[in-house]
């Protein structure tokens, strides 16, 4: 299991999902992709995104006032 990084900062949506989705299909079954980022409307899109994709969120935190981290797991 290894763990991938993005770095979204400064990007407004759907630049982040779209991201997400495309660094999620080089992963391998296990593994997991750490999202940071600072678009608000991520913070429903990613984890919808992950849910009708079947990848469950393993992290979800709001690091300041205006930056998340998330966690996804490839299965």
């Amino acid at each position: 299991m290894g763990v991938d990084g993005l770095h979204d900062r400064r990007q407004v949506c759907p630049f982040p999902l779209v991201e997400a989705k495309d660094a999620m299909t080089g992963l391998e079954a296990g593994d997991e992709l750490v999202i940071n980022f600072d678009c608000t409307q991520a913070t429903e899109a990613i984890p919808q995104g992950a849910a009708e994709n079947g990848y469950p969120v393993t992290h979800f935190d709001r690091v300041t006032v205006a930056s998340w981290t998330i966690t996804v797991q490839k299965t």
